[in-house]
């Protein structure tokens, strides 16, 4: 398996060109984030797991660390897209190979002592349990059962973990640009006496995914945005351009200019 080779500079770096891509490819980044959800205790590890819709997915994990966490942040990406992408562990990613059992084995064994390693920051793993693209709207979710193997692993050797849904929308709405609805849920509290077994887990994270997305899905319809945060603003659309210099030209018309 590939694992982590952080650089903090490079970190950085990404961080930026990240933001980058996005205020060229959309109208904006909208983030809903929970205010409890940054409060959480430092000594305690996450999990964040959401839905798989978009190549862009992963992309948004740095940017939100740096606006709303002080966290150490990892990430899982498949072996075959890591090996071709190997900056990608500079700034926290590490593979996995579902088609060879030991080596997915030893993925979910690195992963709980990424968590559990001792750090001033958070430590916070980021993973997609869908384990492949696929489309936003479709139901039933199903999720692997490795994030609930790795939260098993980590209440073995600590008393508890966070597990925080977080799911993603992109839509076209009044701009030429799509948006990027990211939304965070209320972080939930796993202890060690509370658990239950790797089946229910993925059942529990399959049925809050679902129900997140549908929450996010009504709010886009119904054009709810009040709790979303613009945290980046792309360039104007063309359709905007355009309003703009008609604009201009009818206000000079006008005034007879």
């Amino acid at each position: 398996m590939l694992k982590v080779r952080r650089s903090w500079a490079y970190t950085r770096w990404f961080g930026w060109y990240s933001r980058r891509q996005f205020r060229r490819h959309f109208h904006s980044l909208r983030v809903e984030m929970p205010p409890e959800l940054p409060g959480m205790s430092p000594g305690t590890p996450v999990i964040f797991y959401g839905n798989h819709a978009y190549w862009w997915d992963g992309f948004w994990s740095q940017i939100c660390t740096e606006l709303y966490f002080r966290q150490n942040l990892y990430i899982i990406i498949e072996y075959a897209q890591l090996v071709k992408h190997q900056f990608f562990t500079r700034v926290g990613a590490f593979s996995i190979d579902r088609s060879n059992a030991r080596s997915a084995i030893e993925t979910l064994n690195y992963a709980t002592d990424c968590l559990i390693t001792p750090s001033a920051r958070q430590n916070a793993l980021w993973i997609f349990p869908q384990g492949q693209i696929e489309h936003v709207d479709k139901r039933p979710l199903l999720f692997f059962r490795g994030t609930a193997g790795i939260a098993e692993r980590v209440l073995k050797k600590r008393e508890s973990i966070y597990l925080v849904s977080v799911v993603s929308r992109i839509e076209y709405l009044e701009e030429q640009k799509p948006e990027l609805f990211l939304s965070f849920g209320s972080p939930k509290l796993l202890k060690k006496t509370e658990w239950s077994g790797l089946d229910s887990l993925t059942a529990f994270m399959q049925s809050a995914t679902e129900s997140h997305l549908d929450e996010v899905k009504q709010a886009v319809i119904e054009r709810r945005f009040d709790g979303f945060d613009v945290v980046v603003q792309g360039s104007e659309s063309i359709n905007r351009r355009v309003e703009a210099i008609r604009g201009l030209f009818g206000k000079r018309r006008s005034t007879g200019v």
